[in-house]
């Protein structure tokens, strides 16, 4: 099994021992869970709305996705964490921009007690490249 690190300004850089995505014998790409950071200042953005920081974290992995070369048609699993589940039509309704509903990646979607920086919503996913 050979690793890499994706790495990129173009998205937030990690808050912890972690990394942004690491691909694995250029065939998976595992991303890290994004939230609503901007890239440009590393601070939280769109404090209270879920569409917002949604759409931040849909950026944000966006740019790690082509970082490693892919897109968000690549990406054969994603991962939803939502601070309420009373957002999850907001959010969902902001991530179906992303994917296509006929060819849309298998997901979890699940309430969490609490996230990093206390956001709203964090989405990780894993693609296949290469």
């Amino acid at each position: 099994m050979t690793k890499q690190i994706i790495q990129t300004n173009l998205a937030p850089a990690p808050v912890g021992p972690y990394n942004q995505a690491i691909a694995v014998t250029g065939k998976m790409l595992f991303v890290s869970g994004q939230i609503a950071i901007d890239p440009a200042t590393n601070q939280l953005v769109y404090d209270g709305d879920v569409a917002k920081q949604t759409e931040q974290v849909m950026a944000n992995l966006a740019a790690i996705l082509k970082e490693a070369g892919a897109t968000f048609e690549d990406v054969v699993k994603t991962g939803v964490f939502l601070k309420d589940m009373n957002d999850f039509v907001t959010v969902n309704g902001v991530y179906a921009r992303y994917f296509d509903e006929a060819t849309a990646p298998a997901r979890a979607c699940v309430e969490v007690a609490r996230l990093p920086k206390d956001v709203l919503v964090e989405i990780d996913c894993i693609a296949v490249i290469g």
